[in-house]
């Protein structure tokens, strides 16, 4: 018999967890075990539970859920998310990709989509509503137009890639360093091979990289 898959809620609208957790809990695999109403709980109720699946909600109380998958990534917790929203937004779905999340669904689609999207994320796969192939296609074609331009890219260790990605998040030396748990003369040798790889001169240089190309990354 396959494992059963442990998941929370969090959305401040009682209606839909409500009407949520009705459907989830149709699949007899599919075991919610505890809600939310707000991200501070959200991100409780995951370090306590330890749950393989979190769903969220973009905009709640005290903490977004874009704040809730930072807090997870810095604390290396291993529950794997699904970001739900009602707004079909390129520039909020990109920002959910550059965090890495495993599952992004769309509010509209999520009675008929979300234990389909709990089941493939707890697999190892990641799910994106349907509705939004074509941001996805957007995300392709700049991340390949951006591999010609600047080719370097290729030759980024993953740690280079991911410490692009939050110095394209604002993200100072200090606060990288941080969340990967590394020494703060660490991420500045990073960032100089980073701009030796990809050609870049000045000391903005990467930084202007980074903003410009934050969508393609």
């Amino acid at each position: 018999m396959d494992k059963d898959i442990r998941l929370i809620i969090a959305d401040d609208h009682p209606l839909l967890r409500h009407g949520l957790c009705k459907v989830i809990e149709r699949d007899p695999r599919l075991k919610v075990l505890a809600e939310a109403g707000d991200g501070a709980e959200a991100l409780h109720l995951i370090e306590t539970l330890q749950p393989a699946v979190a769903v969220l909600d973009v905009h709640m109380p005290r903490l977004t859920g874009f704040d809730v998958v930072r807090a997870i990534q810095e604390r290396r917790l291993t529950t794997q998310i699904i970001i739900l929203t009602m707004y079909q937004d390129e520039e909020m779905f990109n920002a959910a990709m550059n965090l890495n999340v495993q599952g992004y669904v769309l509010k509209d689609s999520a009675l008929a989509e979300i234990a389909e999207s709990i089941k493939a994320i707890a697999a190892g796969h990641s799910y994106i509503s349907p509705t939004l192939s074509g941001f996805l296609l957007n995300r392709y074609q700049r991340s390949a137009a951006l591999q010609t331009k600047a080719p370097g890219l290729r030759n980024l260790t993953p740690t280079e890639r991911q410490i692009l990605k939050l110095i394209a998040a604002y993200k100072t030396s200090k606060e990288i360093a941080e969340e990967l748990h590394i020494n703060h003369r660490t991420v500045g040798n990073h960032r100089t091979n980073i701009s030796q790889k990809l050609g870049l001169q000045g000391p903005h240089a990467l930084v202007k990289f980074a903003l410009e190309h934050k969508s393609a990354l």
